[in-house]
């Protein structure tokens, strides 16, 4: 029997960073946040903790998101934040290095993939095996991906959103957009410095997302007040938001995804759109939560969508079952040492 002591499965996302311990489940879920003290360089605070800091830090404290659009942005900080969870999980002293699953972006460049894998080793890692998210979306989402019929996943995260046909356990047709929850939070706040003269922080304007947010108009349209500083006095300021403003301030971004969507599509082979057709698209990732983000890509697709149980924990659960079940998902993983 193999023994999966020693081995972590990861997604390294950009807004939030989950591990999966074969045999546990999901043991880590907390926000992709470093807060790091300037002077020592040593880390002060790692997820929850160092998120409620963004903003809010003294000069000597910078609290930041290291990854960026599904990529890592700050080599040092994400190699911390491995650490530091790999010794949380598994503890501090171990006799052996952890093997590591950890998920990045279909679209990744050969040396963005180089970035992960050695920030991977340097945090103490024996081994490093890499899957695509879509992939592991699909595994999360129990679908059967190694049979010869195509399944289209859109994984909307943090900072990027991967579509991939995905058919014997490979991808056929992908495209990857640098837009995601993190854009989407952007276009909110964009919407209010614009329309009220209002800026708000990033925290807020993914409250107002979660809140009201949805990706089609909604029939009893919801409000939101939300606290702000005015731009032009520089003092507080609260202003009353509708549902239908957050839908017009995202609709440019869903575009953007839907676009992608319908190019993936375009190119996929005649024999396995028969099948999308059958089976729908399923949708995973923190994106899958907006609201009628379903209904809106059924709508201008004409392919019926459906959101994956649990969306997400899809990415990380998928790489944990490919993790424990190397020798079915070998096709599907690249194998670093």
């Amino acid at each position: 029997m193999i023994s999966f002591k020693n081995r972590l499965a990861i997604d390294l996302g950009t807004a939030n960073f989950l591990v999966y311990k074969p045999g546990a489940g999901i043991v880590v879920n907390e926000p992709s946040v470093v807060a790091i003290s300037v002077d020592k360089n040593q880390v002060v605070a790692v997820g929850m903790q160092a998120k409620e800091m963004l903003g809010r830090t003294p000069e000597v404290i910078t609290a930041s998101h290291p990854l960026k659009d599904g990529v890592i942005a700050d080599y040092r900080t994400t190699q911390a934040m491995l650490k530091y969870y790999i010794n949380h999980v598994l503890g501090r002293f171990r006799l052996t290095r952890p093997e590591l699953m950890i998920s990045v972006p279909a679209g990744v460049t050969s040396t963005e993939k180089r970035a992960v894998i050695d920030a991977a080793l340097a945090a103490g890692a024996k081994r490093v095996y890499i899957i695509r998210e879509p992939v592991a979306a699909a595994i999360g989402a129990q679908v059967p991906i190694a049979s010869p019929v195509g399944n289209l996943i859109v994984d909307i995260g943090g900072g990027t959103t991967e579509i991939a046909i995905i058919s014997l356990g490979g991808i056929v047709a992908q495209s990857s957009v640098r837009i995601g929850g993190n854009k989407i939070d952007q276009a909110i706040s964009d919407y209010l410095r614009r329309k009220y003269n209002l800026i708000i922080g990033d925290q807020t304007a993914e409250q107002v997302k979660k809140e009201i947010g949805s990706a089609t108009i909604l029939e009893a349209k919801k409000t939101l007040s939300v606290r702000g500083r005015d731009m032009t006095a520089g003092l507080p300021k609260t202003v009353e938001i509708s549902s239908n403003e957050v839908t017009e301030a995202i609709s440019e971004r869903l575009s953007s995804i839907i676009l992608a969507i319908k190019k993936v599509l375009e190119a996929t082979p005649p024999e396995l759109s028969s099948d999308i057709i059958d089976r729908g698209i399923l949708i995973s990732g923190g994106g899958a939560l907006l609201r009628n983000i379903d209904t809106l890509i059924t709508k201008v697709t004409g392919v019926p969508a459906h959101t994956a149980s649990d969306p997400l924990l899809s990415v990380a659960r998928g790489a944990g079952i490919a993790l424990e079940n190397l020798d079915d998902y070998m096709r599907s993983v690249i194998s670093h040492q």
